[in-house]
């Protein structure tokens, strides 16, 4: 595997893609199209180099978009397993879907066959959304017959593909202002058996809520009504971001509505004192004050510094909790300050609360130190 992800998209992936482009169309010269694709591809980054090699597919692939695109999908490999995709190989198609988006923008009918099977290979979720912007109400019957394809990476590139937020991608403003259309198609997917589709369904709600989050509550509600146990593990979680923000009517319609009867005791940190790259380990007990047995959803929440001084409060999932009257439970858990690609950690004074149904309870503080290999340093 590559050391950085853009090199997947090397001189190896160019001459590749030259081959497999010659095998179907022996008019392509293939020493001029790798020399194309690779002028200046070293300082590129990943997507820039798909779309400088989509460019030299549209210079050296017959003309017009309809040509090059009966030889773009004969040269494709073999299809993906019937399973979830893992790993990174497929990447070096990206190309092909930046070639449909921008040069088959066009040619609707030719550009869909293409992405149809594109997507058995590796995805179309980024170009399918140029034929969303452009082609909304073609595009959304296409997808409605997709949804009950036998394939299981054409039914998740339903619902992957019209994400308003997908990363990586533009967003989809018009969805997000009316996810609608959107929300149809999840519902012909609600009860799909594979998990591959089932976590794109949930990301997709995800997707939704973070700009009409008390729809998806309602969505979420409605498809919990004698779920299976695809369904309502969709449902928990395509509501995590909600959870993690305490938002009511998500915690009323997963069972976890009103206020907890509850104390916190017993906290325990080690060590006091963690240095960056170390981790941290707490304790505590939850013991219920009522006199009813509580389904209880816990999490726990760390407020880290930043580089700044200031703190910002980030969400982590711990488990749920039944108790019975005067019950108590010991929970642990553990806060790594490693280095990450996603959050950056820095020294100062940290927080650590309980959140118990959304509400927070306080635990403790601990302060954070520089690395040792900064100590040493000095």
């Amino acid at each position: 595997m590559p050391t950085n992800l853009k090199d997947i998209l090397d001189a190896g992936a160019a001459r590749a893609i030259a081959d497999d482009l010659h095998r179907v169309w022996p008019a392509l010269d293939r020493a001029a199209f790798a020399a194309d694709c690779l002028a200046g591809l070293d300082a590129l980054e990943l997507k820039a180099r798909a779309w400088q090699i989509a460019a030299a597919m549209h210079r050296h692939l017959p003309q017009p978009f309809p040509l090059a695109a009966e030889v773009l999908g004969a040269s494709l490999g073999a299809e993906l397993p019937q399973r979830e995709l893992s790993g990174t190989s497929t990447l070096r198609y990206l190309p092909h879907g930046c070639f449909v988006e921008k040069y088959g923008v066009d040619h609707f009918e030719e550009a869909m066959a293409v992405q149809y099977q594109l997507t058995k290979r590796f995805t179309a979720e980024f170009s399918i959304r140029a034929f969303l912007e452009r082609y909304p109400g073609p595009t959304l019957e296409r997808l409605r017959i997709w949804a009950t394809d036998e394939n299981v990476h054409v039914r998740r590139l339903v619902s992957e593909g019209t994400r308003p937020r997908l990363p990586w991608a533009r967003r989809l403003r018009a969805y997000q202002a009316d996810p609608t259309p959107v929300v149809e198609l999840l519902e012909l997917l609600k009860d799909d058996p594979e998990r591959y589709v089932q976590r794109s369904v949930a990301n997709n709600l995800n997707d939704i809520g973070k700009d009409h989050p008390a729809l998806v509550t309602e969505i979420c509600r409605r498809w919990l009504e004698d779920a299976p146990a695809g369904r309502r593990w969709i449902v928990g979680h395509a509501l995590r971001s909600l959870v993690k923000k305490g938002d009511p009517q998500t915690l009323e319609a997963l069972g976890f509505g009103g206020a907890p009867q509850v104390e916190i005791g017993s906290p325990t940190l080690t060590p006091r004192q963690v240095r960056l790259g170390e981790e941290l380990r707490f304790s505590f007990e939850l013991t219920s004050t009522g006199r009813t047995a509580q389904e209880l959803l816990v999490d726990f929440a760390v407020h880290f510094v930043g580089a700044r001084g200031a703190s910002r409060r980030k969400v982590f999932k711990l488990r749920r909790v039944g108790l019975g009257p005067l019950e108590t439970a010991h929970l642990a858990g553990t806060v790594s300050f490693a280095e990450m690609t996603t959050r950056k950690h820095y020294p100062g004074r940290h927080r650590i609360e309980v959140l118990v149904n959304g509400q927070a309870y306080p635990l403790a503080s601990f302060d954070v130190l520089g690395s040792h290999a900064a100590a040493t340093r000095r």
